[in-house]
């Protein structure tokens, strides 16, 4: 692993390790408050990284750019009341992602009225400020995806809790059978599909994941950054990206 692959890792780290743990943090503690104690007695009501982070997932995370955590374990019939609570858990943790895109970006608003630039040209030093301010975009982007992959409906995300809780009962079982026969394979596919597009040079669109997360990051930074933040966390980009590992 070279110097280079290290800094990357290093400008990522926080948001990446921040991110997953206040998502998973968000599903034990709404779990708890509507009657689920599975998650405390697992240990996971708790902002320790190391209770939520999987080694693997993380790893990913920071070589792939797709990972994932631990999932919080949640019993559903214990939820009071279930159907409410079921949603509440599974929109906790992207309402925590929610949060912190509120929080990042408005430190870069502070930091571009502050005056704080950041050059963009690959022979200018890495500075604290440039740093502070790829990492706060990239906390902003990370959790956008989060935000868009997680409601996506189908298992084992927690979109496919969301409509099942909002489908008719007599409707329960037969979509639950579904996705836990075939959502996680349909997921997979549309991960993995191009991904091995890319791998083998073929000239293939099918990326239906990727465009979306790219057309909402898209959408949504200028919206949330205006002015001279958005040019800060742009000019942020452009000069960082470069380290990193993928």
């Amino acid at each position: 692993m070279g110097p280079e692959t290290l800094i990357g890792v290093a400008l990522i780290a926080v948001p990446v390790t921040l991110s997953l743990t206040l998502h998973e943090y968000g599903h034990a503690r709404v779990a708890l408050a509507f009657g689920d104690d599975t998650a405390k007695r697992a240990g996971r009501v708790t902002l320790n990284p190391l209770a939520h982070l999987d080694l693997m997932g993380t790893l990913f995370f920071f070589f792939g750019p797709v990972g994932w955590a631990k999932p919080v374990p949640v019993t559903p019939y214990l939820l009071r009341p279930p159907r409410v609570g079921d949603i509440a858990v599974s929109l906790a943790g992207v309402g925590m992602n929610l949060i912190l895109i509120i929080l990042a970006a408005g430190a870069l608003i502070v930091m571009s009225f502050l005056g704080v630039t950041v050059n963009r040209a690959p022979a200018a030093p890495p500075t604290p400020a440039g740093v502070a301010a790829f990492m706060l975009t990239y906390m902003i982007m990370i959790n956008l995806c989060l935000i868009v992959f997680n409601l996506i409906p189908l298992f084992p995300l927690d979109g496919h809790h969301v409509l099942r809780e909002m489908l008719p009962a007599r409707m329960h079982a037969g979509f639950t059978e579904w996705q836990r026969r075939f959502g996680r394979y349909v997921l997979l596919g549309l991960l993995v599909v191009p991904w091995l597009a890319r791998r083998a040079n073929l000239n293939v669109q099918f990326n239906p994941i990727g465009k979306l997360l790219g057309l909402v990051i898209h959408t949504v930074l200028p919206a949330v950054l205006p002015g001279k933040a958005h040019v800060l966390a742009w000019d942020a980009l452009m000069r960082y990206l470069p380290f990193l590992p993928y």
